[in-house]
């Protein structure tokens, strides 16, 4: 269910007849919310929303084209276009601005396909037909096609798609494998032991594989299911733009924001033209709409531009890093709706993380370890944790003789009973009292302990962790995994992983933390190499890039700024 801060308790986004509305799409809770889900909204965002829908009524799209939902097909020539990398600047909606590049004007500009984004898209637009006006609905997606950049370890739960699309089950959605077995085990070196599960999985869904049109030999997930979501999305007349990453807030002379820039294309790495240069577009809208997901970088920008986190008085956010394969097995190891979680081994009683292992549809296992990011032992890789979880005894035998489809990682936002630092039996002890006895009305607030940078110790306090080599049957080396992501980017254009001091890595982050930016990243992006004389020099390989944002988050000294790179680079997900 997708929740988008009021502009008035946002007090530099605070919204002004015919001015600028903008709004951050947030994962966490505030004091002043609107859904956009069928649930309905608050009093004065649903004053908001009235005055825009009155001020559209009858009336030309911003863009100064009348409100025909389907215009998109003509004016662009792309049609249903979503899964392509279209010229945005060949559209007949174009004018030149003050700034020398194009411009679009929309009523709604959202950032990022990913389920809030179209989730947002589609229900402005059922507001629209229940009113009887129509939007403007812009989504803009810097993955090189809807779903690209999409990877989750979610069980999926329906009610939020319920309310959004209450007919979704006759109408080719791919969710059909209801959980059918759910187990929570604690996992020791040699032993799983079974513990009461504390999820409640009944009526959920893992998401399948899918044979469409669109993509007939695809295994599908939750990138398949933005795909779908996006179709929903254009039947509807929203415009969706992949390929085009969104690089700068654009603000009116009030310092209101009033849309979004997308990155310049075809720069070299010296920062000369090449011959395919394009230049970037301005996206302008009434309303904005930041749905880039964990620790997006434009939400990032806005929250320190407005001190959001200090006027609201909130806690820094936490952190994990998810690290996930799709598996095809043996389909005598097989059983559609499996849905295991495990806790313990392989990570220590001090850092906080866990495993999943779903059987989705034919013979298509998902397997990932999760690992929040304010662990201290800087010589730990989650990387080659993963790797260790799969030989478990009680893993392994699902594995054997299986083939690995695709490789994937992401961060994600934490939080919560996962905020204690106590060690793993208190967090346990306390996770049941919690999820039994309260449920989940605990009259206490937890506090987070220190950033995720912070908590991590120097390297003299630990001991190096040695890790085995992958076996090639059921653990891989960096190298083949990244191959399984589809992960491409164009090498000669400038760097998107940025050093704020370009000395920080050999004179602070190798010497005090071991280089810690060479085993956190799950891509291998970050090493250290020896120069000409033997010295021991930081390299970033930028093309390897899975946009998990863990260096943005973990960098010891917050030194590495990740920025977007060219729209269209990045991994490539298909069923993840």
């Amino acid at each position: 269910m997708l929740k988008l801060l009021s502009p008035r308790k946002w007090n530099p986004l605070k919204a002004h007849h015919r001015t600028p509305l903008n709004f951050l799409v947030s994962s966490h809770k505030s004091q002043s919310q609107f859904d956009l889900s069928s649930s309905g909204c608050s009093s004065e965002s649903s004053n908001f929303l009235n005055s825009l829908f009155s001020r559209t009524h009858d009336r030309f799209f911003s863009c100064g084209y009348s409100s025909n939902p389907r215009n998109l097909e003509n004016l662009c020539g792309i049609g249903s276009g979503f899964l392509r990398n279209h010229s945005l600047v060949q559209s007949k909606r174009g004018f030149c601005s003050d700034s020398g590049r194009e411009s679009m004007e929309y009523d709604v500009v959202i950032v990022g396909a990913g389920p809030a984004g179209l989730s947002a898209a589609i229900r402005l637009k059922q507001l629209c037909l229940e009113k009887d006006v129509d939007l403007s609905v812009c989504v803009v997606e810097k993955g090189a096609e809807v779903g690209a950049h999409i990877l989750s370890g979610n069980v999926f739960e329906p009610r939020a798609l319920d309310e959004l699309i209450p007919e979704w089950k006759h109408e080719q959605a791919p969710i059909d494998t209801p959980v059918s077995s759910d187990k929570f085990w604690f996992l020791s070196r040699d032993h799983a032991l079974s513990l009461p599960s504390p999820f409640d999985n009944k009526g959920n869904y893992v998401i399948r594989h899918l044979n469409v049109v669109i993509l007939p030999t695809t295994p599908f997930s939750l990138s398949q299911l933005v795909r779908w979501m996006a179709m929903k999305a254009e039947e509807l007349g929203v415009e969706i733009y992949p390929g085009f990453a969104a690089s700068e807030i654009l603000y009116n002379k009030n310092h209101e924001v009033i849309g979004i820039a997308t990155s310049d294309m075809g720069i070299s790495k010296d920062g000369s033209r090449k011959d395919n240069f394009q230049r970037g577009v301005e996206l302008k809208g009434q309303v904005t709409l930041l749905s880039e997901g964990c620790r997006g970088s434009l939400s990032e920008k806005i929250i320190r531009e407005y001190k959001l986190r200090d006027k609201g008085k909130s806690q820094h956010q936490t952190y994990a890093l998810g690290i996930k394969e799709v598996w095809e097995i043996d389909a005598s190891k097989h059983q559609p709706g499996f849905v295991l979680h495990t806790l313990g081994w392989p990570l220590d009683n001090k850092t906080y993380g866990g495993s999943f292992l779903y059987h989705m549809k034919d013979n298509l296992v998902s397997i990932g370890l999760v690992v929040a990011l304010n662990y201290q032992n800087p010589f730990l890789n989650p990387y080659e944790e993963f790797q260790k979880l799969k030989h478990h005894p009680a893993i392994k035998p699902m594995l054997e003789g299986g083939t690995v489809i695709q490789y994937g990682a992401r961060t994600l936002n934490e939080g919560g009973f996962q905020a204690f630092e106590y060690g793993l039996v208190p967090g346990l002890a306390l996770s049941a009292l919690e999820h039994y006895i309260l449920k989940g009305r605990s009259p206490w607030t937890l506090k987070h302990g220190k950033p995720d940078h912070e908590a991590t110790d120097v390297a003299n306090l630990h001991s190096p962790i040695h890790y085995p080599k992958p076996d090639g049957v059921v653990s891989f080396d960096v190298p083949t995994s990244l191959y399984r992501s589809n992960t491409n980017h164009d090498h000669d254009q400038p760097a998107h992983l940025r050093l704020k001091d370009p000395l920080v890595p050999e004179q602070v982050n190798l010497p005090e933390y071991a280089g810690p930016e060479s085993r956190y990243c799950p891509a291998r992006v970050y090493e250290y190499l020896p120069d000409d004389v033997g010295d021991m020099k930081l390299q970033i390989n930028a093309q390897n890039c899975l946009h998990c944002k863990a260096c943005d988050i973990k960098d010891p000294k917050q030194n590495i700024e990740w920025t977007v790179p060219e729209g269209g680079g990045g991994p490539g997900y298909s069923v993840m």
